[in-house]
């Protein structure tokens, strides 16, 4: 993120004596992206980060996939996910390619026996149902309804919910998630005619150090295994912090449409990019306002890119029969479009309510085994006329 934040203690100038009320130094580590090159924090540690006690046989993770190569509209009923105590293995990989992983999870108990550490990929956590604390290293941040939990790779986290009633809507990416580029000026301020501004992201805060002794078992994923480590201290012993990189919040009822005369573009509901895909927010909103103006979108074909939308809530007036958590994939090389009827119904609408995450990927998506075990197998034909 380009917003400098710092917390807890930290000395005048980086890598010079800092010690402890003792005398001990703290232990400072620099966690750095793209080698040296790009965003950075400088941490203090009560004590090294090093101290490994024991590292247990990896197991894989990797998403099972059971449709490689398709050209077929395609849903998932995504509350059909069945709840699951344990927040990793409530995860389920639905679509997938080598840029990033669009994951569906029900987790019902907070994390308390173990941290988790995604090592290879930044993670955007979209709480759909469920509040509650995330809680790391950097400090904590509180979450519900609506919010995306923007976290670096690197970050050793837990979560900590506030009942057993949670769906989340999550994106592996395995490139730097951060907001679009033309929305940031040279310095990396977002700038006027963004549809949100650092006012509205919410930092980490409430740090509290853990200088704490003991076995903590830190789950550490790359390349698709999770390595079970155990370390000598608390993965949360930061005395201090100050930088770049770090986990934030941002709620998609934060983010300002975009509007105009005639129908706007996907690209106005832009809130995040990666390498070769982009996150979109759909909000509540004021529809176009030329007197001919079709609120409807137009049929559209992808050409370079796959489509997927995620609905969170809300009345869509380009479909029929949606419900909520319901995941549309329309794969690039095929027409997509309104549903029968709904382009007449949008003539005269003044506004909408719809509420929906979008992702575009430039590479085609594949499906794993379980989101063929939530498919609507009869979407495709959902755009059928009586043409006789």
């Amino acid at each position: 993120m380009p917003i400098y934040h710092k917390l807890g203690q930290i000395p005048a100038k980086r890598h010079t004596v800092f010690r402890k009320p003792d005398g001990k130094l703290y232990a400072e580590e620099l966690v750095s992206t793209e080698g040296f090159s790009s965003l950075y924090s400088l941490v203090y540690h009560c004590h090294p980060p090093t101290i490994v006690k024991h590292l247990g046989e990896p197991y894989s993770v990797e998403p099972i996939i059971a449709r490689e190569k398709h050209l077929k509209h395609t849903s998932l009923i995504g509350f059909k996910i069945k709840p699951e105590d344990d927040f990793l293995k409530s995860r389920k990989p639905v679509l997938v390619n080598s840029d990033l992983h669009i994951i569906l999870a029900a987790p019902k108990k907070s994390m308390t026996d173990y941290f988790y550490k995604n090592s290879q990929a930044d993670e955007m956590i979209f709480i759909h149902e469920g509040s509650g604390k995330l809680k790391t290293g950097f400090g904590e941040i509180k979450f519900s309804y609506g919010d995306y939990l923007i976290i670096p790779r690197g970050t050793i986290y837990q979560i900590e919910f506030d009942t057993e009633d949670n769906r989340h809507f999550i994106v592996e990416s395995f490139s730097p998630l951060r907001p679009p580029k033309r929305y940031l000026n040279q310095y990396g301020q977002l700038m006027e005619h963004s549809p949100y501004c650092e006012r509205d992201l919410r930092l980490p805060e409430n740090l509290q150090t853990h200088d704490e002794y003991g076995d903590f078992k830190v789950l550490i994923k790359k390349q698709g295994l999770i390595y079970p480590y155990t370390y000598g201290t608390h993965p949360f012993d930061y005395v201090g912090w100050d930088g770049y990189h770090y986990p934030y919040a941002f709620s998609i009822h934060d983010f300002e449409p975009i509007t105009g005369r005639l129908h706007q573009p996907p690209p106005v509901h832009q809130t995040f990019e990666g390498h070769n895909f982009v996150v979109c927010s759909f909000v509540p909103r004021k529809y176009d306002y030329h007197p001919d103006s079709i609120p409807a979108p137009y049929n559209h074909s992808n050409v370079d890119s796959d489509e997927v939308l995620y609905y969170v809530d809300g009345d869509f007036m380009s479909r029929k029969s949606v419900v909520k958590g319901q995941i549309t994939l329309h794969p690039g090389g095929i027409p997509h479009g309104p549903h029968p009827g709904t382009v007449e119904k949008s003539i005269g609408k003044e506004k909408t309510d719809e509420l929906a995450v979008m992702i575009d990927p430039f590479k085609p998506l594949m499906l794993t085994q379980d989101a063929l075990d939530i498919e609507d197998e009869n979407y495709h034909k959902s755009w059928q006329i009586n043409i006789e």
